[in-house]
């Protein structure tokens, strides 16, 4: 009598293939969230610039950037001044310091977090915090901790 011949996966056939998804998943997820974080940190850049360009017109009209340690503290300014700019992923605040002022972006999403961006009037650039360490880069780290890629 002839045994029928079973068709299937083995039980080995099966482990290795879990073997093999395993190992891509473990490749491809790291890779995957820094493509996302990076993403996510450009929403910084486009915000502070948008911010030091409202501050230079600010200061074009009022001849300061604002009274105190308040930046852009004219009525004037009140649409624009309260940091809401419908940003997601960063929180920004403002210093000013006599006819200088600073703008600070502080990562506040779940891949964002430990990275703090800054930019002054005179439109210097600068990293203070990436990927929770302190560094001190005159641009702005989207990368690697080491390299100004824009």
């Amino acid at each position: 009598m002839k045994r029928p011949d079973q068709t299937g996966f083995t039980l080995i056939e099966a482990m290795v293939t879990v073997a093999i998804v395993a190992i891509l998943a473990g490749v491809a997820l790291p890779a995957y969230q820094s493509y996302v974080r990076r993403g996510q940190l450009s929403e910084a850049g486009t915000y502070l610039s948008d911010y030091r360009v409202k501050m230079e017109q600010y200061y074009q009209d009022n001849k300061n950037y604002g009274s105190g340690n308040v930046c852009a503290s004219d009525a004037t300014a009140a649409s624009w001044n309260g940091f809401s700019p419908g940003a997601k992923y960063f929180t920004f605040a403002c210093a000013t310091a006599g006819q200088t002022h600073t703008v600070t972006a502080t990562g506040n999403g779940s891949l964002t977090t430990g990275y703090v961006y800054t930019v002054d009037q005179a439109g210097n650039r600068g990293t203070t915090m990436y990927a929770g360490n302190a560094v001190s880069a005159s641009c702005w780290l989207t990368k690697s901790s080491t390299s100004c890629d824009n």
